[in-house]
């Protein structure tokens, strides 16, 4: 089974999409496992997160709705959903301070809180528990530093067995020669084609999470142009494995 391991929800539909649909139409049995898939704890939020519920247009359902997104962007794929219980880091409370790790834009990509150490060997846990020894694994490679990109990541390598990797989408098109440390450190890539059916149902993944559109594009047809652009320059999608 390839289990893909998702920081948020849309993630895997963004970065993934058309290859997970290739490979469940190939008879493959494939899991999502969105990692920051919980509710926010009970109280006030702060302004950065109320502000991008705004953008959303979500309110304060916000997670229900992107899991009832996620359901729909996951039967386009003919995929498998496990939601963790993790919040998004927008929701996490810093301790007794009763402020938020993460209250800003550039906080998202500032690494990890020190106070949030102990999530990556709890999360490594959670994983092996439900993990096979034939299962594969899909990893981020945390490509633009989002902080539970970086999370996922480190849990994942706490495992201690061989990863695949997939690049970031849209972070991976932001940054100049994105594998080139990969490439010299020595890492292998495998490149996975996408069908012209697969690209579809990529673009019909991406837009079940309705809320996120947004946040990437003007419009659909945008979307369908960027993902199109993405997966030709690519020749699919690849994915990395460390040697």
């Amino acid at each position: 089974m390839w289990i893909y391991l998702s920081p948020h929800f849309d993630d895997i539909a963004l970065s993934c999409g058309g290859l997970v649909w290739e490979q469940t139409q190939a008879g493959e049995r494939v899991e999502i496992w969105n990692i920051c898939a919980g509710d926010p704890p009970a109280g006030a939020l702060s302004a950065f997160a109320q502000a991008l519920h705004d953008r959303w247009e979500t309110g304060a359902q916000a997670a229900r709705q992107r899991r009832q997104e996620d359901q729909a962007s996951c039967q386009v794929m003919s995929a498998y959903q496990r939601n963790f219980w993790l919040p998004d880091c927008i929701y996490r409370p810093g301790g007794e301070s009763g402020l938020f790790y993460y209250d800003a834009e550039q906080a998202l990509f500032g690494g990890l809180h020190p106070g949030e150490t102990p999530l990556v060997e709890k999360l490594a846990g959670a994983f092996k528990e439900l993990l096979q020894p034939e299962d594969q694994v899909v990893c981020p490679l945390s490509l633009g530093g989002h902080v539970d990109h970086r999370l996922t990541r480190l849990a994942a390598e706490l495992l201690g067995r061989s990863l695949w990797y997939y690049a970031d989408y849209p972070y991976v098109t932001s940054i100049e020669r994105p594998f080139a440390a990969l490439q010299e450190a020595g890492w292998n890539h495998q490149i996975f084609p996408v069908s012209e059916a697969g690209l579809e149902a990529w673009w019909e993944a991406i837009a079940a999470h309705k809320s996120q559109v947004s946040t990437f594009w003007p419009n659909l047809e945008a979307m369908h142009s960027a993902i199109r652009s993405y997966c030709q320059s690519a020749y699919g999608v690849q994915l990395w494995q460390a040697p």
